[in-house]
């Protein structure tokens, strides 16, 4: 398995290979600071896996990893915490692409600064490019809806209902979208716009199952709206009854899976997207090196069959 730290000795390799590692070839800055703007509101409990792991690979690399993001998730407070990070000249910008248009300007006067900006979570490898990033790490969303569909497929579903939580980000759009065209049908009424109060949710998924009683599967977007459905579906006795897939990992949602309720999480691996940015960064910024690729974080798809090797490290590293 390629761990952490078999990553840090492979770029440590590297570095000897380029004649970088005698301690009269390297300067190594002091004090390096780096800052992640996500999009995430503070209510969205995913995002823990990724504060935990800028804060490993801020004590490994020895640097300082600010994380920042919109309270309530509005994109335009998001684009100003953006400005505001740019202002203060850190050595490196981790920054989601939640909304390109919302976001061009502010990540791209950090380009102009001379900031090194590493693109993560939401967003394209193509609109990283654009706006001048040194790389994106991420999961191709609308891949990974379609693969999830096909899944669905398999299993002879037609009708569904996607539960999206975050409506103003177009990543989760392409998630539902990617969903009905793995299945072969056109997205329309079956992708619901529910807020991110889980009461909210709950009420609304109950809603729409009763009005389409011949629904046969669910996809939910993330621990925002798989906690709630999960709660609606044993509201109204049909756990185990629907396919039921959702993105993500959590607890709540590994032990769900173990009990059937949840068919498969697919896991982007957060931990790789707060991870490696710090570590590339670090690098880069004393080094010199840089990957010449982006890198894909996911998917993965964890079912039961090997639900027990990720379980435990849920909302830490998984």
């Amino acid at each position: 398995m390629f761990t952490m730290k078999k990553f840090i000795v492979v770029v440590l390799v590297m570095m000897m290979a380029l004649g970088l590692s005698g301690a009269g070839d390297v300067v190594c800055a002091a004090g390096e600071r780096f800052v992640l703007v996500s999009h995430a509101p503070d209510s969205d409990s995913w995002w823990n896996t990724i504060k935990n792991a800028i804060k490993i690979a801020g004590e490994q690399m020895d640097v300082t990893v600010e994380y920042r993001n919109p309270a309530t998730g509005d994109l335009a407070d998001m684009a100003r915490i953006v400005e505001q990070a740019v202002a203060s000249s850190p050595n490196g910008l981790i920054v989601t692409i939640a909304d390109y248009d919302v976001l061009e300007g502010p990540i791209n006067k950090a380009v102009k600064k001379g900031i090194p900006v590493i693109t993560i979570n939401s967003g394209t490898q193509e609109q990283s490019a654009k706006l001048g990033a040194l790389l994106h790490i991420g999961q191709p969303e609308y891949a990974a809806g379609k693969g999830a569909g096909m899944r669905a497929k398999a299993q002879g579903v037609k009708k569904f209902l996607c539960v999206n939580h975050y409506m103003t980000n177009p990543a989760s759009v392409e998630r539902c979208q990617g969903y009905a065209d793995g299945i072969g049908v056109k997205l329309g009424k079956q992708m619901i716009d529910s807020g991110i109060d889980p009461g909210e949710i709950k009420n609304k998924v109950i809603a729409y199952l009763r009005a389409n009683p011949d629904t046969q599967a669910i996809i939910t977007l993330g621990p925002n709206s798989a906690h709630p459905t999960i709660a609606a579906l044993e509201t109204m006795k049909l756990k185990g009854k629907l396919y039921f897939g959702t993105f993500d990992l959590s607890g709540e949602i590994a032990a769900a899976i173990k009990d059937n309720t949840i068919a498969f999480a697919i896991d982007q691996q957060p931990y790789l997207q707060g991870y490696l940015p710090v570590v590339i960064l670090t690098n880069l910024n004393r080094y010199g090196v840089l990957p010449g690729n982006n890198i894909n974080s996911g998917p993965g798809f964890v079912t039961k069959a090997n639900i027990e090797l990720v379980e435990k490290y849920a909302g830490e590293y998984r």
